[in-house]
């Protein structure tokens, strides 16, 4: 099936006499005929048992990004941020490391650079833009995987996919793609060399901003034998002895994630959850291509408006990563721009506070445009220094271009523009 017949055939199938639309199973219970059965779900729970594991409503629709991403298998969690910590921590344990490029997202830095630390695990931040030879002297025999953003949150670089798994696998660590704003409907990093997919499914595959979610999709074509990943390989006693590599093959990641992690730290998402993400993602491609359409004239008119001082969108033919954009993104690159008024950060907050159609808000990636200011919200957190490497100015604005009438957008920004 082509991607928009998938996101509304796949994943869950009627049978006779069934509903047609994904049905809401909010249980947390599952009834068996027999202690014995039980007995044999803990210790490999492979059915429905407690939805702190599984769910079947939840089930389905991560059978529905699994297939939209080309992964063998999805794991959906409670958040974003919760999908890309499980997808370190089913990798790295205290006095490993990871590698990520500085440009990400603010919240993802805090997470490696302050809670992960912590936890005695170190990402080593690496400029993604550099050459070979500098990103191979990053690692370490203590790195466990390669970190990167398909197009970077708020910074709109684009990664060259194919480049850093080929480092990755040079070194026989996986590489983790947070591709939340590509969405599989303009990228799908796996067929480029990725290995593991995280989404905060919160933004275009939910779309309305009704809930948060996130989503871990394993890609089951890396290694994990290759004898730098014996958590894998060796018994899990946790498990009474279970081999993820021999009892679960190409699913070994997934299966891992779920019966270690999901068990441990519980950030499972409610069945009602998953049915609104389900209606969201059923309307995804339509929706990618209207968003790319808008932001394409937006970023076109930011880019010739005199009070602009520069406009970071790859598909700008002018853009530093407008080929990796042709290369990996040619349906589009979503609809979040930012740029950078010419004014600085004072004329970038009073160019927003006199915005009405777009919401100056704490949220990107909506069916309404909205805007947002990151060094004063989502990298706040972060120094002066941090700021520069992660490609922050203090005049820079996240704008996330919605499904309004273009024009109508088009005017709203030009009364931000009157006022400074």
């Amino acid at each position: 099936m082509k991607i928009e017949t998938q996101c509304l055939h796949e994943g869950y199938t009627p049978k006779n006499g069934e509903p047609r639309v994904l049905p809401i199973v909010q249980s947390t219970t599952y009834c068996f005929d027999s202690t014995e059965h039980i007995a044999q779900l803990f210790d490999m729970p492979t059915e429905f048992m407690y939805s702190r594991f599984a769910n079947p409503t939840v089930d389905a629709v991560e059978k529905k990004i699994a297939a939209l991403e080309g992964g063998v298998g999805a794991m959906c969690t409670t958040s974003g941020q919760a999908a890309i910590l499980l997808s370190i921590l089913n990798l790295c344990g205290a006095g490993d490391s990871f590698i990520a490029p500085a440009t990400i997202y603010g919240g993802s830095i805090n997470l490696f650079a302050v809670t992960l630390k912590k936890l005695g695990i170190e990402c080593i931040f690496v400029d993604a833009d550099a050459p070979q030879e500098e990103l191979d002297a990053a690692f370490r025999p203590n790195t466990k995987a390669v970190f990167g953003e398909t197009l970077a949150n708020p910074a709109l670089t684009v990664l060259d996919i194919e480049k850093f798994a080929s480092l990755a696998h040079r070194h026989g660590v996986p590489l983790i793609i947070d591709n939340t704003f590509a969405t599989p409907v303009l990228c799908r990093p796996l067929e480029f060399g990725a290995d593991i997919i995280v989404h905060s499914t919160t933004k275009y595959m939910d779309g309305h901003a009704v809930q948060l979610g996130g989503v871990i999709v394993d890609g089951g074509h890396f290694d994990w034998t290759n004898g730098n990943f014996p958590d894998f390989v060796e018994p899990d006693e946790s498990y009474h002895g279970v081999s993820y590599t021999k009892a679960f093959g190409s699913m070994a990641y997934i299966i891992k994630a779920r019966m270690q992690l999901m068990r441990d730290f519980g950030c499972y998402p409610a069945a009602n959850s998953a049915f609104l993400l389900n209606l969201g993602l059923e309307t995804l491609p339509i929706r990618m291509r209207q968003y790319c359409a808008n932001a394409g004239r937006v970023a076109q008119f930011l880019e010739n408006h005199q009070k602009v001082k520069s406009v970071n969108y790859p598909g700008l033919a002018t853009n530093k990563y407008h080929a990796l954009a042709e290369k990996y993104l040619p349906e589009g690159c979503s609809g979040v721009i930012s740029f950078t008024v010419a004014g600085g950060r004072e004329d970038a907050v009073k160019f927003m506070d006199h915005l009405e159609l777009a919401s100056n808000v704490v949220h990107v990636a909506d069916i309404r445009t909205c805007v947002l200011h990151p060094a004063s919200a989502t990298h706040r957190q972060l120094t002066d220094e941090q700021l520069v490497a992660a490609g922050i100015d203090g005049g820079m604005i996240r704008l996330s271009v919605g499904l309004e009438n273009v024009e109508d957008i088009l005017a709203d920004l030009e009364k931000g523009f009157a006022v400074i």
